[in-house]
């Protein structure tokens, strides 16, 4: 079992950064892979960027566009994805979530393969 627990968020203006902290407890995380999503009212969760246990990164380039980051300290159990350049159109609920997907070299990029989700953390963004 892996528990996972947000912190971060908040509200910026157009152009500023946030920093989005994702701490699991639980044995072996550093063998589970981490996917961040999104998600607006009444939408589906969708894929912003995953990182694998090897560190491998994956994005959602259409929405990212180099503006993102995700990183992990399996030292801390903690994931992060640093958000800079920020728009509007990035206001939604953040989520994290972990899976145990063995050997597979990157994070799988649906919500339904991901067992175990953090909270939630709202990102509002105004021009």
């Amino acid at each position: 079992q892996v528990q996972l627990v947000q912190s971060g968020g908040g509200a910026v203006h157009t152009g500023g950064s946030l920093k989005l902290s994702c701490v699991a407890s639980g044995r072996d995380f550093g063998r589970y892979a981490v996917g961040w999503f999104r998600q607006g009212s009444g939408n589906q969760r969708k894929f912003v960027g995953g990182i694998s246990y090897r560190k491998q990164l994956t994005y959602d380039e259409d929405s990212v566009k180099d503006r993102f980051t995700i990183s992990r300290d399996n030292a801390k159990n903690t994931v992060y994805l640093e958000m800079n350049s920020l728009e509007p159109s990035d206001t939604d609920v953040y989520y994290c979530a972990a899976a145990d997907v063995g050997v597979a070299p990157v994070a799988p990029d649906e919500a339904y393969e991901y067992p175990y989700w953090g909270q939630g953390t709202q990102v509002t963004v105004s021009s």
